[in-house]
């Protein structure tokens, strides 16, 4: 009988040993599905910062492009007011030498009125070809 007790006390002790290593493994499973639900949860959060910088660049892109394309219709309306500067000095430089030749025949000399020789010698001076 004392063995039988014996045998029952070891396989209750192994028994118990065996509950004890179940115990472990199932805290041990419990704590690695919390880890494992921590770890979804900061991936979520992590997928959702990664979306909304996702979202800031491609803001900054249409922000980019549009300046891009400010900048350059605001190159080529400069490139037009060169050329219409250009056009104009142009034109003012044109306008000064007409202005230069009816200087030159504008009168120098004005006769007397109702004196007909002074008015023979202004026709004589303001003809005259190196005045």
């Amino acid at each position: 009988m004392r063995l039988t007790i014996q045998i029952h006390e070891t396989t209750i002790d192994g028994l118990n040993n065996e509950l004890n290593i179940r115990k472990d493994v199932e805290e041990q499973l419990r704590m690695v599905r919390d880890h494992e639900a921590q770890m979804f949860a900061a991936k979520a959060e992590l997928q959702k910062e990664l979306d909304t910088a996702a979202e800031y660049i491609n803001e900054l892109e249409a922000k980019y492009l549009k300046a891009q394309e400010t900048s350059i219709e605001l190159l080529k309306n400069l490139k037009e007011c060169e050329f219409e500067l250009e056009a104009s000095h142009m034109e003012i430089q044109t306008l000064k030498q007409y202005i230069i030749d009816l200087k030159s025949r504008i009168a120098v000399y004005i006769p007397v009125k109702g004196d007909p020789v002074d008015r023979k010698l202004a026709e004589y001076i303001n003809n005259f070809p190196d005045r």
